[in-house]
């Protein structure tokens, strides 16, 4: 039997993207804290510890276990949820936190359990489950952007996830390998296995500027990729910042631009 609230959606934008979820009376989605862009006044916001899924319950002791999860991933150790107290259908809408996609995903689609990376969870309906998944592989977890513990999300409902730049989805037949930047893994199904493969020699490792080790995910699964992980853009933007004002960037001569050569100002 289906447990999670069943919710209708709408995601609106092209790389700036926001979710609007439409609650029928008594509908509560769960949302990271700090994620919430607009509400109608009949929707109401209540702060919540542990993962949202309600499932621990009453008891201190199992909130404090969803929590202490929630937070060895990363997140906060409080989730926010919206819940529709009006009479007629009432809407909520999240924004992304960088530029990106917003991806919706029904769980019973996938065996109710998917794996993400740590960041890109955004919100759910009421019932998804948001715990930790373990890499058993001391290389994954070394080597594989994510470290030892990624999100693993559970349940029988919608759940929505955003990553950076353009999503793409690869279904993988049995045996079939696809190798990748390691962060630019967004998502998987359980059955894909996720693994490291070094770089062949040292000229790759230290000039081909793909680092050490590539991701391999291997099938049968599903996975979801992002052309711009969020580590790459701040790397960007710290190295020009880094440059300071006046340096050309992608230019030879560096400070010495046009408007210096032509006595102008730079």
């Amino acid at each position: 039997m289906n447990r999670t609230h069943e919710v209708e959606f709408e995601i609106y934008g092209s790389d700036l993207q926001f979710l609007e979820i439409m609650l029928d009376p008594g509908e509560t989605i769960i949302a990271e804290a700090g994620s919430m862009m607009y509400m109608d006044s009949a929707v109401d916001m209540d702060t919540i510890f542990g993962d949202g899924s309600g499932k621990d319950g009453k008891d201190l002791k199992n909130k404090l276990f969803s929590a202490g999860k929630r937070m060895i991933t990363g997140e906060g150790l409080f989730m926010t949820a919206f819940t529709n107290r009006g009479s007629d259908k009432r809407c909520v809408a999240f924004a992304a936190p960088y530029p990106g996609k917003v991806i919706p995903f029904d769980l019973s689609q996938y065996g109710g359990h998917l794996i993400c990376q740590k960041d890109a969870f955004l919100c759910a309906a009421k019932g998804i489950s948001v715990g930790i998944a373990f890499q058993k592989k001391i290389g994954v977890g070394l080597f594989g952007g994510e470290g030892f513990i990624m999100q693993k999300l559970e349940g029988d409902g919608l759940t929505f996830m955003h990553a950076g730049g353009t999503i793409a989805k690869k279904d993988l037949g049995q045996g079939e390998t696809v190798k990748l930047d390691t962060g630019c893994l967004v998502a998987m199904t359980r059955e894909t296995n996720y693994d490291i493969q070094f770089a062949s020699n040292i000229k790759n490792a230290l000039f081909g500027g793909e680092g050490l080790a590539l991701a391999t995910l291997t099938g049968p699964g599903s996975v979801w990729l992002q052309s711009l992980p969020f580590s790459r853009l701040a790397d960007r933007i710290y190295a020009a910042a880094k440059g300071g004002k006046g340096k050309g960037e992608g230019s030879i001569m560096g400070n010495f631009g046009i408007g210096t050569l032509l006595g102008g100002r730079d």
